[in-house]
């Protein structure tokens, strides 16, 4: 349980620093490469190349273009493997096609891989059209991620959620981003006139992606409360180790059991983590 505990704290930490890994590197792209996103040749997207082209000899290059394209496979790996299991598993297995052979469920999650190849292919396409990635990935953030911290937020605390309302929230807060981000550009806090400026359309459109994320936050909350309201509760049995003061009668006695090492405390960790965010937070304010 301790250790359970300490690994995601563990990796908050260096989360903590990432800004430090893409801000001050493309602050350095901007000062060796002058021209770097004033032209349509020097995009800012292509920052990372460029500063790889500018340092390394061929032979690092090599190996630097060969960890970075292992970078991006690993990381579509993980999405098309959770893709398929959270397909196969907790979609079709469970409300689809219920009570069938192991090797039934592991052709459905093989057409479901390929299937989760071909969409990435199409997403990639979609980036494309973006002139910085980062406007994308936090598109993506405020359409998915957000809705998914409230849905989550709300049922570890409360024990009445039911599935429809976290289902029903989710689906209201990604519509709330999607709304925010075909819409919002049309809004003049964003736009005067509801006209691009150029000049500042990175910043605006980074704007819109921030509210579209506060949006589904709020959208997927008020859905979630409502539809759990109005419907039935989980037995509580069913909720044992899932939900805050809901204890599982087959865990281990935690006063039993021997305490940790003082450097090994989740509450050190996790307080070190958030006192260490707040301190970076305010310097760089």
């Amino acid at each position: 349980m301790n250790a359970a505990q300490r690994t995601p704290l563990i990796g908050a930490f260096p989360k903590i620093f990432i800004p430090f890994l893409t801000i001050i590197p493309g602050l350095l792209a901007l000062a060796i490469i002058p021209k770097l996103g004033k032209s349509d040749a020097l995009p800012y997207n292509d920052a990372i190349p460029l500063m790889m082209n500018h340092f390394l000899p061929n032979g690092v290059l090599g190996v630097a273009m060969a960890g970075l394209l292992a970078a991006f496979m690993a990381g579509m790996a993980a999405n098309v493997s959770s893709f398929n299991t959270v397909f196969t598993y907790d979609i079709w297995q469970q409300y689809v096609r219920r009570d069938r052979p192991d090797g039934y469920y592991l052709r459905v999650g093989r057409i479901v891989t390929v299937v989760g190849v071909l969409i990435g292919i199409g997403t990639a396409f979609i980036a494309s059209g973006y002139s910085n990635i980062m406007i994308y990935i936090q598109m993506l953030f405020s359409f998915f991620n957000a809705p998914l911290f409230a849905t989550f937020i709300i049922a570890m605390f409360w024990k009445r959620v039911s599935p429809m309302s976290g289902i029903a929230g989710l689906a209201a807060g990604t519509a709330g981003a999607a709304i925010m981000h075909f819409w919002g550009y049309y809004l003049p806090y964003f736009y005067p006139g509801g006209v691009i400026d150029p000049a500042h359309a990175t910043v605006n459109a980074q704007m819109v992606n921030f509210y579209g994320a506060l949006m589904a936050f709020l959208l997927d909350a008020l859905v979630t409360v409502i539809v759990t309201l109005r419907g039935e509760p989980k037995p509580i049995e069913e909720l044992a180790g899932l939900v805050w003061g809901i204890p599982d009668p087959s865990a281990p006695d935690l006063s039993k059991l021997p305490k940790p090492q003082w450097w090994q405390s989740p509450k050190l960790l996790g307080f070190g983590a958030l006192g260490l965010t707040v301190a970076v937070s305010i310097i760089f304010l």
